[in-house]
């Protein structure tokens, strides 16, 4: 099995690795500088291509990356979730970004929490954290749906590492106990 046959499922999201076809959304996505404000900045198409293309890369290298995230009723791309580590990285992190127009519908939390799931549960992580920018209320709300709180402050490797940012998670125990309670309830 291919790591491209990797497909998670909620109720109104589809995650898959990206392929060729997502670059137009992704490109999008990453020249809106509201929606980029927080993820290193909008990106002029050319530079889009190669953060996709690095994107499908550790795919191949690591056997994990952000997923696309691609809404089930329409087929449309609306943003990457998922795990990310990249070199130098300060931890194991599930991150999200969605395109504006889909902010508030809870893609974020719900692509989220089943990336979560895989981590844990395929990738063997311990923790999980999420690197957010200090001004970014909506990130952190997201986290705190999720079950994360504030760790520490911290820095991202160059060439993000100009400003401090909040690393905020859980441990794997952490989480599987809170799945358990919404379970139950």
């Amino acid at each position: 099995m291919s790591v491209f046959d990797i497909q998670l499922e909620t109720p109104r999201l589809l995650l898959r690795p990206p392929r060729a076809g997502d670059f137009e959304a992704w490109a999008a996505f990453r020249a809106d500088e509201e929606a980029a404000r927080y993820i290193g900045g909008a990106e002029a198409r050319p530079v889009a291509w190669r953060s996709f293309a690095a994107m499908i890369g550790v795919w191949h290298l690591k056997g994990f990356a952000m997923f696309s995230v691609i809404e089930k009723t329409s087929g449309e791309w609306v943003g990457r979730v998922g795990p990310w580590q990249p070199e130098g990285w300060p931890g194991t992190e599930v991150g999200w970004s969605i395109v504006r127009r889909h902010w508030g519908k809870g893609f974020g939390p719900e692509a989220a929490a089943a990336s979560m799931d895989w981590a844990f549960d395929h990738l063997g992580w311990t923790e999980v954290i999420h690197t957010i920018d200090p001004q970014n209320a909506n990130s952190k709300a997201v986290a705190a749906k999720l079950g994360s709180r504030y760790l520490r402050m911290g820095r991202l490797p160059v060439p993000y590492d100009a400003n401090e940012i909040e690393i905020w998670g859980q441990s794997r125990e952490q989480w599987l106990a809170r799945r358990t309670r919404e379970e139950r309830a």
